[in-house]
């Protein structure tokens, strides 16, 4: 068994999975000792729990015109490795889905990252993925988070959600379609052909 196995397999019978694992839930996520690209979301969604297919949804094909990839592309793991904060759908909260258990992604990312060894770029999509992963260097609003971008080039980049509730704020921030996009779409090609 590879280590990547071992660990989805830890995941699943994790005590502190175990009610996910009572609703039958399998965790939601892709990965490849391969993949050249990260994206660090939030967790999955109720399509993507039920489907089992990360970014099953509205928000994902959005996701992915602004990365400028063909579903083909998206949903191979030696090219993009598919991340949530959280594996499981946390189910619904008075606004939205409940946010990531915050103890879920220090436990086992660190262990599957260090198995993906042709990483070049980690798209961290959302306020939870970037404070977690930016630590200090996040500003003091997940706006002014994404539109310093270029502060944490080439090796990471930060967006807003791609959910379509999200018009509001994409309208209010022209600059991010703009500028964060193509930005987004040459770092994207550029970990793809596997150049620096």
């Amino acid at each position: 068994m590879d280590e990547l196995t071992a660990i989805h397999d830890e995941v699943v019978h994790d005590a502190a999975n175990a009610w996910a694992t009572e609703r039958g839930y399998e965790p939601v996520y892709s990965v490849s000792p391969r993949s050249r690209i990260v994206i660090i979301g939030q967790a999955p969604g109720k399509l993507a729990q039920d489907s089992q297919i990360p970014w099953n949804d509205p928000s994902g094909t959005k996701l992915r015109r602004w990365l400028g990839v063909t579903e083909e592309q998206f949903y191979d793991p030696d090219m993009l490795a598919l991340l949530p904060m959280d594996f499981y759908y946390p189910g619904k909260g008075a606004h939205g889905d409940l946010p990531p258990r915050p103890d879920f992604a220090p436990t086992w990312h660190p262990r599957i990252l260090k198995q993906l060894t042709e990483l070049r770029l980690m798209i961290l999509i959302g306020s939870y993925a970037q404070k977690h992963y930016l630590e200090a260097a996040a500003k003091q609003t997940l706006t002014e988070t994404v539109r310093a971008y270029r502060d944490y080039l080439p090796e990471r980049i930060p967006l807003v959600h791609p959910s379509p509730l999200n018009f509001r704020w994409q309208s209010r921030n022209p600059w991010f379609q703009a500028e964060v996009i193509p930005a987004l779409r040459l770092l994207v090609q550029a970990a793809i052909a596997g150049s620096n």
